[in-house]
């Protein structure tokens, strides 16, 4: 970058803790709903947590994270959803930014009670709750500008409360799901990495996107294009539309002689006709 360019300003990721914010939000959302007793279960990450006598414990193990390729986006810049004040035609802020990494964070959930039926009663209700998860994080996207503030697209202050009636303000979702993605060998090879005994199991995936950082500029640059004339119109004359494409029904082209020199004892290859006997 040469002396007399001024490098753009750049703020911190906005999503650098969706992982993290996804892991307590299941967490949250296991305990929220819980009915089976007054005492609610046990929540751990470590998988060789040893519990009390009649303990009841749901242990969520954050194992693998993976992006996602079926949604892959191209890793350019392009202008973000965030609109501060006026437009910038008028001067207003305009911010770039990549598009949010795609990535599948993968969960083990596991179930410990003294008794197996306990246990299983315990894993059959962590499915059914589960299942009513159709969204672990709802909420307006959450965006940091250069300078540290933390705005959502319509330029407002962040605000988990705020009103999402408006059409164009971005909202953040991180879905949840059920997944078969660890054989049994696999989750006893698991388990005993961490010096743990087996136990029933789940494996869930959420999908999340990480936003990166916002780009600041001055303004934005407007392209234009003139209009398509009928320039073939004196090439192509009335078989063609505007746009240059061919009219349907339009008559074929003519036949022409290629270039260079007469050829000698050469014919176009054409399909006789049938003979007819008198």
């Amino acid at each position: 970058m040469s002396a007399g360019m001024r490098a753009p300003l750049m703020g911190p990721p906005s999503g650098v803790n969706i992982i993290g914010e996804t892991t307590e939000s299941l967490h949250r959302f296991v305990l929220d709903g819980y009915d089976l007793q007054e005492q609610p279960p046990r929540l751990e990450e470590d998988l060789k947590f040893v519990p009390k006598d009649r303990e009841e414990v749901v242990y969520i193990y954050m194992y693998r994270v993976a992006h996602n390729p079926n949604l892959q986006n191209r890793k350019r810049l392009r202008q973000a959803p965030v609109f501060m004040g006026t437009s910038p035609e008028d001067g207003g802020e305009v911010y770039y930014h990549r598009p949010p990494l795609l990535l599948d964070v993968f969960y083990m959930l596991a179930v410990h009670s003294k008794f197996r039926s306990d246990a299983e009663r315990l894993l059959g209700w962590l499915m059914l709750r589960l299942h009513e998860a159709t969204h672990l994080i709802y909420r307006p996207r959450r965006f940091i500008l250069p300078d540290g503030r933390e705005v959502d697209s319509l330029g407002r202050p962040y605000d988990l409360n705020c009103s999402t009636d408006h059409d164009d303000l971005s909202m953040e979702k991180v879905s949840m799901a059920i997944v078969d993605d660890l054989t049994v060998g696999d989750a006893i090879n698991l388990f005993s990495l961490h010096e743990a005994p087996y136990r029933p199991f789940l494996t869930y995936r959420a999908r999340v996107a990480m936003d990166g950082p916002l780009v600041a500029s001055s303004g934005g640059t407007t392209v234009r294009l003139p209009r398509l004339d009928n320039a073939a119109a004196g090439q192509g004359g009335g078989n063609s539309r505007p746009s240059g494409r061919i009219r349907p029904g339009g008559s074929s082209p003519s036949r022409r002689s290629p270039p260079g020199p007469s050829s000698h004892f050469t014919r176009r290859s054409v399909d006789a006709e049938p003979e007819t006997e008198d």
